[in-house]
C-alpha cells in the first residue's frame, strides 16, 4: 500500500478548475498504481470547501488542513504519507495573485520537504515572479522535487531561466483526462455558443482595480458579444457558463452571479445550472457548438471534448498551455483591443467546422505529452514495489 497526499488539489472547492485538476490526478494515480498491481491510498488535505465532493472511492481520504493556521496539523499529515503531489491550483505557482497565496503554496511544499518525504511537481504553470524573494525560494523547492512536471513550454523555459538545470518533463494539463458524458448527435441548428464569463474579471481581480492590467473594458467587451452573438444571422443560442460556482451567492470570484445578472440585461440567454462537479459541466460544455471563456479550465473543457473554443487569457498561462499543442487561438486580454478580440472571436465561429478538424491532432498532442508524466509519476511509484 501507497499513501500518497494531494497538496494544492482541491475535491470541493467552488472552482470547477481546481476539481478537475484533483479528479484527473486521481484518475492518473489509479491507473498507474493498477498497471504496478500496486494499492494505494489518496489523502485530499483540502481547506473548507463549501461544494459536494468530486471525489470518491474507498481509496480516498479528505482531510481538512491549513497550512497557515495549522502548520503543526499539515505538517503530520504529509509526513504520514510515501510521498506528496502537488499541484499549486494549476496556476498559483506565480505571485501574480499576491504575496498571501504564492506564501502558502511555497509553505506547502517546504513543510513536505521538512517532513523528509519526496514531492512531485505535477503540471502546472510555473511563474512568473515580480518578487525576486519569492523567485529564489521557488527555485530551491524545485531543485529539492523527486519530479517536477510543466503543463507549457513557457513555465519549462522559465524553470531553465531561473537555473534549474535538472529533468523537467513538458507534460500538459491533467484535466486533459477529465471524464465526462458525450453528448448525442448535436442538432445542425440553431447554433449554441457558450460564453464562460470571469467574475474575478468582472470585478477587476481581488483588489477590484483591474489587477490582471488588462487593455480593455472586460465588462463592455463581455456585453458586445453576448449582443453580438445573440442578433447573429443564424440564430444563435447563446448560453452563458460559469465555471467558478460558490454555495453563496456573491463572491469575488462568483461566475453563477455574473451570468444571472447577465441574463437580466439579456434576457434570450440561457443560463448553465450551477454545476456541482467539473465532469458535470463538461459534458454541458461538450453539447456546445462553439465556447469562448476567460477560465482555462472551461476552455480546456471544451477543447478536450471537439467544441471549438477562444480562449480569453489574463495571464501567460493560458497561451503557454495552447500554444505548446499547436492550437494558436487564444486571444490576449492583456494586449488585444477590444475590437481585435471581437473580430477574432467572430471569425473563429464562422470558421468553426475547420478549427473542430484541427483541433483533434492538437489535442493529441496534449494527450502524448501528458502521458510522460504518468509515465515519470509510473516509475516513481514502481519504487515501492
Amino acid at each position: 500500500m501507497i499513501d500518497i497526499a494531494l497538496i494544492g488539489h482541491d475535491s470541493r472547492n467552488p472552482n470547477l478548475g481546481v476539481g478537475a485538476l484533483t479528479m484527473s490526478e486521481v484518475a492518473i494515480i489509479r491507473d498507474a498504481a493498477a498497471r504496478l498491481g500496486q494499492k494505494v491510498k489518496i489523502t485530499i488535505l483540502i481547506g473548507k470547501g463549501d461544494k459536494p465532493t468530486c471525489v470518491a472511492g474507498d481509496d480516498i481520504l479528505e482531510r481538512i488542513v491549513r497550512p497557515l493556521k495549522q502548520p503543526w496539523d499539515y505538517f503530520r499529515a504529509v509526513r504520514n504519507s510515501d510521498l506528496v503531489i502537488d499541484i499549486s491550483g494549476g496556476d498559483s505557482f506565480t505571485d501574480i495573485y499576491g504575496n498571501r497565496r504564492i506564501f502558502q503554496v511555497l509553505l506547502q511544499k517546504y513543510l513536505v520537504h521538512l517532513a523528509g518525504r519526496p514531492l512531485v511537481v505535477a503540471p502546472q504553470t510555473v511563474g512568473p515572479f515580480a518578487n525576486p524573494f519569492w523567485r529564489i525560494l521557488a527555485a530551491g523547492t524545485i531543485r529539492s522535487s523527486a519530479l517536477v512536471a510543466t503543463r507549457d513550454d513557457k513555465s519549462t523555459a522559465f524553470l531553465r531561466k531561473m537555473g534549474i538545470d535538472g529533468l523537467i518533463v513538458k507534460a500538459s494539463d491533467v484535466s486533459l483526462r477529465l471524464p465526462y458524458e458525450a453528448p448525442a448527435d448535436r442538432p445542425a441548428s440553431p447554433p449554441k455558443v457558450g460564453i464562460n464569463v470571469s467574475g474575478l474579471l468582472m470585478g477587476g481581480g481581488y483588489t477590484g482595480k483591474n489587477m490582471f492590467d488588462l487593455k480593455l473594458d472586460y465588462p463592455t467587451l463581455i456585453c458586445d458579444i453576448i449582443s453580438g452573438f445573440s442578433d447573429h444571422p443564424n440564430g444563435c443560442e447563446v448560453h452563458l457558463v460559469g465555471h467558478v460556482v460558490p454555495q453563496t451567492r456573491g463572491g469575488v470570484e462568483d461566475d453563477y452571479q455574473i451570468c444571472l445578472d447577465l441574463a437580466d440585461k439579456f434576457p434570450r440567454t440561457v443560463i448553465a445550472p450551477p454545476f456541482d462537479t467539473p465532469s458535470e459541466a463538461k459534458s454541458y460544455i461538450a453539447g456546445l457548438d462553439f465556447f469562448i471563456g476567460a477560465r482555462m479550465h472551461a476552455c480546456i473543457a471544451a477543447f478536450s471534448s471537439g467544441v471549438p473554443v477562444v480562449p480569453m487569457a489574463y495571464s501567460r498561462k493560458f497561451e503557454g498551455l495552447f500554444s505548446a499543442l499547436g492550437y494558436n487561438l487564444t486571444v490576449d486580454c492583456t494586449i488585444d483591443t477590444a475590437e481585435d478580440i471581437k473580430e477574432q472571436i467572430f471569425e473563429a465561429y464562422e470558421n468553426r467546422h475547420a478549427i473542430a478538424a484541427r483541433m483533434e491532432k492538437a489535442l493529441q498532442i496534449g494527450r502524448v505529452r501528458l502521458n510522460q508524466y504518468e509515465m515519470g509519476l509510473e516509475r516513481l511509484l514502481s519504487r515501492w514495489n
